[in-house]
């Protein structure tokens, strides 16, 4: 779906624009081309603003001189609330008609499997009883989906995957907008999720699709059973993340990270490769690689293990 500049301003109630330019979607100041639109909300990015590509942004008076010669100024004093009433204008259109698959050769699939429109299946894949498969999923050959998985439209899973009963691969993102009297206005997740290859997803584990581009979890990942895996993650190969532990939007992890059972990394965090998180530690800051942490917040385990002997200590002089 398109819509001309003008149709857009309209829609949202901004200023009338000539401009007819054809948008296809919206996304990130640094990622948005000529054919989207993004927004600017928070001054800590407005040094991205000289450099967008975008053909448009919503942005509030103050800030609209920062912007290139040639990106039109959408003018909103709440950008971040006309984000989400722009994003429904792209959402995939939901049907409960569906499709026949595309197979290669070798394929087992439960006669209860469902299938959306567009879905390609690489061979030798097996899908078990009650799974769903929505619009444009591929996956690829040697993949075993254990019974009532559901992939939503646009997830890719690749080669030898195995992803375990009830998972839910590419639900939406946890994202709204907030008007001034306090209500909550959904962002449509129009990004996708990406599975590379031999990644094994536990029971009822959750992984959502990106608000603008992608969810990425990167081949050798072992995600153990009752997992959150936030919108626009990036979890790097090869890591270990331990049950019921989440992970919250935009987080990035190097290789080889470990995440020990309920632990929690807030948004926007990056971890670095090799890094160790121990079970129920809470993650507020990014963390260097090659290190073990541990506690809320989590700090190196040493550090974490002095402190622990200090408040030992202390208990034991007052008794």
């Amino acid at each position: 779906m398109t819509y001309r500049l003008q149709e857009i301003a309209e829609i949202l109630g901004l200023e009338p624009q000539s401009d007819d330019t054809k948008i296809s979607g919206i996304h990130t100041l640094l990622e948005a081309g000529a054919s989207q639109i993004s927004f600017f909300n928070n001054p800590k990015y407005s040094d991205q603003l000289p450099h967008t590509k975008a053909a448009a942004v919503l942005i509030e008076p103050r800030y609209a001189d920062l912007l290139p010669e040639g990106v039109i100024a959408l003018i909103t004093d709440e950008p971040y609330l006309k984000l989400a009433l722009a994003s429904k204008l792209f959402a995939h259109k939901i049907e409960t008609n569906g499709g026949h698959p595309h197979t290669g050769e070798g394929c087992d699939i439960d006669k209860r499997v469902r299938f959306g429109k567009n879905v390609t299946l690489g061979d030798n894949v097996t899908i078990m009883a009650g799974c769903y498969l929505g619009d444009g999923v591929s996956v690829g050959s040697g993949t075993l989906l254990h019974p009532n998985v559901t992939l939503y439209h646009g997830t890719t899973i690749e080669k030898n995957c195995i992803i375990h009963s009830g998972a839910v691969i590419g639900s939406d993102g946890y994202g709204f907008a907030h008007t001034k009297t306090g209500e909550h206005v959904k962002i449509y997740q129009n990004g996708d999720v990406h599975i590379e290859d031999d990644v094994e997803i536990g029971a009822n584990t959750t992984v959502d699709r990106a608000v603008f581009g992608t969810t990425i979890i990167r081949r050798g990942t072992k995600i153990d059973n009752l997992v959150q895996i936030a919108h626009n993650c990036d979890v790097g190969a090869h890591t270990l993340i331990v049950a019921q532990s989440g992970l919250a939007g935009s987080v990035t992890l190097g290789r080889n990270v470990i995440i020990g059972g309920q632990s929690a990394i807030a948004g926007h965090l990056h971890i670095g490769d090799f890094a160790s998180i121990a079970g129920k530690s809470g993650v507020t800051k990014s963390l260097e690689g090659k290190k073990t942490y541990m506690g809320v917040p989590a700090i190196d385990r040493l550090e974490w293990l002095k402190i622990q002997a200090k408040m030992a200590s202390l208990v034991k002089k007052k008794v």
